[in-house]
């Protein structure tokens, strides 16, 4: 075989590798409204790791895309994306393109963090009815809970959110405790308190767009053999521990 003969053969077999789709792993996109340690650009927060860890043992890749939390989920309703990494149960009664991965990711408490207010007793949900209270727009347990609050603002992300509370223009900020503790102690925000108990305790998990029906079970299933051999575990202590450490 001449030089000239086996080079154009190399190129050859490099760009029929390049273009051949059994040498590439499908990319599964899913929305998220979460910010750091749950989710960030960078693909390094907790569910980010665990999806994608997911995802890879059944021969995906994933990509997580952040968006504001209302239009990730009308995003993955109608398909332009795979779904969403991260939401509180039954959300598919109202985005019915959705279907629930049915093991949970993580249990996640919903809380609030204030400025003015860090002797305040939380008694569930009635005992800021009366109260001015920040909520990110899309957060549906927020809403849904506090539909009946006049004083309540809508922001658009963590910045706006805690911005209200550092210009003293809300009582509370209804956040998750991870992502609430994360804002506040990369930013020295030491004039902020997180208040306990939290409002309530939800599991979360992941949707998948109907077209991906069929990954449903075995996405439950990895998730399942995650638990039982340690990498959830394993990654909640890397990840998310060392925020609640810093609080006791």
């Amino acid at each position: 075989m001449s030089f000239k003969h086996f080079f154009y053969k190399q190129i050859f077999i490099g760009c029929y590798l390049f273009a051949f789709p059994a040498f590439s792993q499908q990319t599964i996109i899913l929305n998220t409204a979460l910010e750091t340690p749950i989710s960030n650009q960078a693909q390094t927060g907790f569910a980010d790791q665990v999806l994608a860890e997911a995802f890879q043992r059944m021969g995906y890749k994933l990509k997580t895309v952040q968006l504001p939390a209302e239009r990730a989920l009308i995003n993955a309703n109608n398909g332009l994306d795979d779904g969403d990494l991260l939401r509180i149960g039954g959300l598919q009664k109202s985005y019915p393109n959705l279907i629930q991965v049915p093991e949970k990711i993580m249990d996640m408490d919903l809380v609030l963090f204030t400025k003015n207010k860090p002797l305040f007793q939380v008694k569930g949900w009635e005992s800021i009815m009366s109260s001015s209270v920040a909520i990110m727009t899309g957060w549906k347990i927020y809403e849904m809970n506090l539909a009946r609050n006049k004083a309540l603002v809508h922001t658009e992300n963590a910045q706006q959110l805690f911005s209200m509370l550092q210009k003293n223009r809300v009582d509370f900020a209804g956040y998750s405790r991870w992502s609430g503790l994360d804002y506040i102690q990369k930013r020295r925000l030491s004039e902020i308190t997180l208040l306990e108990p939290p409002l309530v305790k939800k599991a979360f998990y992941t949707y998948l767009h109907k077209k991906h029906e069929a990954l449903v079970p075995k996405l439950a299933q990895k998730i399942r053999e995650m638990k039982e051999d340690g990498t959830i575990k394993s990654l909640f202590n890397s990840i998310l521990k060392p925020l609640m450490l810093t609080t006791e």
